[in-house]
């Protein structure tokens, strides 16, 4: 009689791409290598009411676009709120009223371990695990190069941290140590053997021997891409543009017709759940310094030029790519052409960022996180069916996987 499946069920929370993807990336690791476990991955916000879900997703994305400073205050404050405060007693009781639908997919679904993406339903399930009503782990995965203290939830076993700052403070925090991993963010598993640059090519209307710069507008499309793309395809007549322009159907379009007045120079992609074949191409990433996409940027050795860090958990991954040597930060575009050409005349400079970044970069995440929940669990046989010989990985899967020979841009 074969033995039940062990059941992870993956919670996040569709405000903004970096969770969800997070979550997409774990499920799609495991599907690939621990096909006796099954995984299901859930949206909180599918489970919550529509006025809720208005609340908190409608309006953090409206507030990062059009009152990105309100969202930094509200960041900040909600930091640094106590937490038996009357507001954020308040908060967590609205919460609470409005996830009933989710608690109870959660114990309908007899989860053997939850893995959550974002803070919320981390939030959530804690309260259940105090009550002693979750019998099952439930883990948390930090998505950003900051840690917000909501992030931080009693009965968790345990954190998966970005980096080694992310772990220092979740100690200063008073999480004990053994419930710490370095393991880095999740990402999709075509960044563990990503393509060359020559094979990336050989499937694109592009020139290989052209410096390629990938504009990326995050998941939701956010951000005018067009004119962006505009000004740097007027201003340097050398260059050729990779544009991934997201879920905005607007802005593919818009894209779309400047393709057509700057033909095998500009590339327009709609959202793709094949970044790592771009990238691959790419000799500078200019993006917003999500936390997903940043960890792509390390994971493929590519130096990024960061712009319009949403405050809050934006400006903290800036600080960070910057403090670790592998990005340039631009305010406006003067500075971002500027910023270009340095990269590009100096040759040398990229080449360190790219090993920088590289070093840095940790592109088997996902399966560290896997492996570490699975052999946590009283069923090690899931676990122990796809060892990390089993998938090509060092036996220390929190070190970088060092797969891509990053030497600038005419490395294949």
């Amino acid at each position: 009689m074969q033995p039940a499946p062990f059941r992870v069920l993956i919670l996040s929370v569709s405000a903004g791409a970096g969770h969800q993807r997070a979550a997409e990336a774990i499920a799609a690791h495991a599907a690939r290598h621990f096909p006796q476990a099954e995984i299901r991955h859930l949206d909180a916000m599918q489970f919550v009411s529509a006025a809720f879900r208005k609340l908190y997703t409608d309006l953090y994305l409206k507030l990062i676009s059009k009152a990105p400073g309100l969202w930094g205050y509200l960041y900040q404050f909600s930091h640094d709120a106590q937490q038996d405060s009357k507001t954020e007693r308040l908060r967590r009781a609205l919460e609470r009223l409005n996830a009933r639908p989710l608690l109870k997919a959660v114990r309908e679904y007899g989860a053997d371990a939850v893995i959550c993406t974002h803070f919320l339903p981390a939030e959530i399930l804690s309260r259940l695990k105090h009550q002693r009503r979750l019998p099952c782990p439930v883990w948390v995965q930090i998505t950003d190069f900051d840690l917000h203290r909501m992030w931080i939830q009693p009965g968790v076993a345990g954190y998966f941290a970005p980096n080694e700052e992310i772990a220092f403070r979740l100690r200063m925090h008073g999480v004990p140590a053994q419930r710490i991993h370095v393991t880095g963010i999740p990402l999709m598993p075509g960044f563990v053997h990503p393509p060359t640059r020559a094979h990336s090519f050989a499937s694109l209307p592009l020139q290989a021997e052209r410096p390629t710069l990938l504009l990326m507008s995050g998941g939701a499309g956010l951000g005018n891409a067009v004119t962006l793309a505009e000004q740097l395809l007027q201003q340097r007549s050398d260059i050729q543009l990779i544009v991934l322009t997201g879920k905005n159907a607007v802005q593919l379009q818009q894209c779309q017709a400047l393709q057509t007045r700057y033909p095998q120079r500009l590339l327009a992609v709609s959202f793709t759940q094949q970044v790592e074949l771009y990238m691959a191409c790419a000799d500078i990433v200019i993006s917003k310094p999500g936390g997903l996409t940043s960890s792509e940027c390390l994971a493929m050795g590519v130096p990024m030029i960061v712009h319009d860090p949403i405050p809050g958990q934006e400006e903290r991954n800036a600080n960070y790519l910057l403090e670790q040597g592998v990005a340039l930060h631009a305010w406006d575009f003067p500075s971002l052409l500027y910023r270009l050409q340095t990269l590009l005349d100096q040759p040398d400079m990229m080449k360190r960022m790219c090993d920088k970044a590289r070093a840095l970069g940790r592109p088997a995440a996902a399966l560290q996180v896997l492996h570490l929940v699975l052999s946590h669990a009283d069923r090690k046989v899931m676990y122990e069916s796809a060892t990390p010989a089993a998938v090509n990985l060092p036996s220390d899967l929190c070190e970088p996987a060092g797969h891509r020979l990053c030497t600038g841009r005419n490395s294949d």
